[in-house]
């Protein structure tokens, strides 16, 4: 699955434009940052900004170790109480990850996963690594309802076993991260889902279709 096209309304836009094109080095042209294959097209919020919006960005694994470096030098990573800020998962997600915050206090992800491969590269790292906005977080008062849903409707499973407060919808190269609203974000544990006014397209998946919840303010389209 890949997350072509995300609408994430700001409360500042030219703030959060700025954001994305001087710590994160993507490109920008207005209110639109092209993210390798994801464009994430910033609109002025109507009823106050989400917070606690969680985005992640793939990047090469092989070069995790030198995007710590080049991040470490830009913003302030988050850190679990012991004081660690990068974290590897073994298992069904293979992957190595950092946490920052982002506008309007949401929580911002770099991860390389294992099993995407990426041609050898020894440049500096820069924004260009970011190859696509891999992960949106979509709070749910009912996520195992939300994966039978997003099963029939767009044909995608779950990457690693669902539970009742958190699932992977999709694969390595585009996830829905739904959760449990009450169950704040890793590592710091202090901002809470949040997902009012996002508007999601993913592509590569088996059906079109729309998943939506009124409640929590996001929908995903398939086409």
């Amino acid at each position: 699955m890949h997350i072509s096209r995300l609408i994430l309304p700001a409360s500042d836009v030219a703030n959060s434009a700025a954001y994305f094109r001087d710590v994160l080095e993507l490109p920008t042209a207005g209110n639109s940052i092209q993210v390798g294959w994801s464009e994430i097209q910033l609109i002025p919020a109507a009823e106050g900004a989400p917070h606690g919006v969680h985005l992640a960005f793939n990047i090469p694994f092989a070069r995790f170790d030198m995007a710590v470096a080049w991040l470490e030098g830009r913003t302030l990573l988050q850190k679990e109480p012991g004081g660690e800020a990068c974290f590897a998962l073994e298992g069904d997600w293979q992957s190595r990850s950092i946490y920052f915050d982002g506008p309007d206090n949401a929580v911002l992800e770099l991860i390389g996963r294992r099993r995407l491969i990426h041609p050898a590269d020894k440049r500096p790292f820069s924004g260009a690594d970011l190859s696509c906005l891999s992960e949106v977080g979509v709070p749910s008062d009912d996520v195992e309802g939300m994966v039978a849903e997003a099963a029939w409707t767009f044909g995608v499973g779950t990457v690693g076993p669902a539970s009742s407060s958190f699932a992977a919808i999709g694969n390595d190269e585009g996830m829905l991260i739904a959760v449990d609203p009450n169950r704040p974000w890793f590592p710091q544990k202090r901002q809470r889902p949040g997902a009012n006014g996002l508007e999601i397209w993913v592509t590569d998946v088996k059906s079109p279709g729309t998943v939506s919840d009124a409640k929590h303010g996001w929908k995903v389209r398939a086409r």
